[in-house]
């Protein structure tokens, strides 16, 4: 088994990564870690998420030294804020195996990137080109080597699993940018309380247009520009994206349906409905990303749906780890 330790524990996705990583049968949870600020520091994380009472009762340790830390790790989950992340995976990394970073900071292979979009200047260029995205369904055999894998946003992974088939196979009509709206569920922002993201102040109202972060994420990794509008929903949890796009002439049903099936033919999270449509309540608390498709003459309309704090975050990270030891992509998430 392998040691595993998680920094930043005490957040809705460092809940989940414990809770899979208690779970998984090739992981032995060691250490879960906070800032040495934190006011949950030394508290049980049960004390914080009850729903891991009897599951895990591990104190929330301050992280006064890396070095110290990774003593007892062979692999390091980050779910860590951005900044926090940057300056911690070079650390991490002299003493440890893999590093799994759950936040933006080694996403995107341009420095230039980071100080519009994060707000800080990237300082760790070598490490930047090293990270392996891990859209496992995609970047899976690269997994394998990797020492640092940077796991999606959750918006990012909801449409791109919905249109790299299509993009990649170029069946997309050029002139015509996809369009994709995507409504998240208010863990999303975290669980620090904020009048924007109390659910009796949210009815659903889109934010960030042509701003956000994960736009240059996602037109990075797709190679293609976007329209991107995310949109904050009263919910707790889940993403679900709907996405326009419009196809080459003659490609029809039966070639859309090919390039769906193909993609997702080996085992993975993401299960195909066809020309059914996703719905929140069948993914919210699975690893799965459902996704369905229906067409109108040479307009295509995808949508996608995921737990946001699962296959957004925590079980892609797990996923990621399966993928990269040679288990199967859902081994302890299903």
């Amino acid at each position: 088994m392998l040691n595993t330790i998680i920094v930043g524990a005490s957040g809705y996705t460092g809940a989940e990564l414990t809770r899979l990583v208690m779970r998984h049968p090739h992981l032995k949870l060691t250490g879960l870690y906070v800032s040495e600020q934190s006011p949950n520091a030394n508290q049980p994380i049960s004390k914080l998420h009850g729903q891991l009472c009897g599951l895990c009762d591990q104190p929330l340790l301050p992280l006064h030294s890396v070095e110290e830390a990774a003593r007892f790790a062979d692999i390091v989950l980050l779910a860590t804020d951005h900044p926090v992340s940057h300056a911690l995976v070079p650390e991490f990394l002299r003493y440890c195996n893999l590093v799994v970073d759950l936040s933006g900071a080694y996403r995107v292979k341009s420095s230039s990137f980071y100080p519009k979009y994060y707000g800080f200047e990237h300082q760790h260029p070598q490490w930047l080109e090293h990270a392996v995205y891990g859209l496992g369904e995609w970047t899976g055999d690269s997994l394998k080597k990797a020492r640092l894998i940077a796991t999606p946003g959750c918006y990012p992974t909801a449409i791109q699993l919905a249109l790299k088939p299509l993009i990649d196979s170029d069946c997309l009509d050029p002139t015509f940018l996809p369009v994709a709206n995507a409504t998240s569920g208010t863990s999303g922002a975290g669980r620090k309380a904020s009048l924007t993201t109390h659910l009796n102040e949210v009815s659903l109202q889109p934010y960030q247009l042509f701003c956000h972060r994960h736009l240059p994420e996602m037109t990075s990794q797709l190679g293609r520009d976007l329209i991107f509008t995310p949109q904050l929903g009263n919910f707790p949890r889940g993403i679900l994206a709907t996405i326009t796009c419009r196809l080459q002439a003659g490609v029809g049903q039966a070639r859309v349906d090919q390039l769906f099936e193909h993609a997702y033919a080996s085992p993975g999270a993401v299960r195909l409905l066809h020309q059914g449509i996703p719905r929140l309540q069948d993914v919210v608390n699975s690893p799965f990303c459902d996704i369905g498709w229906q067409l109108d003459g040479d307009y295509l309309i995808v949508i996608s749906a995921l737990d946001n704090l699962l296959k957004g975050a925590a079980s892609q990270a797990v996923q990621c780890i399966n993928m990269h030891m040679g288990h199967h992509p859902l081994t302890a998430l299903n």
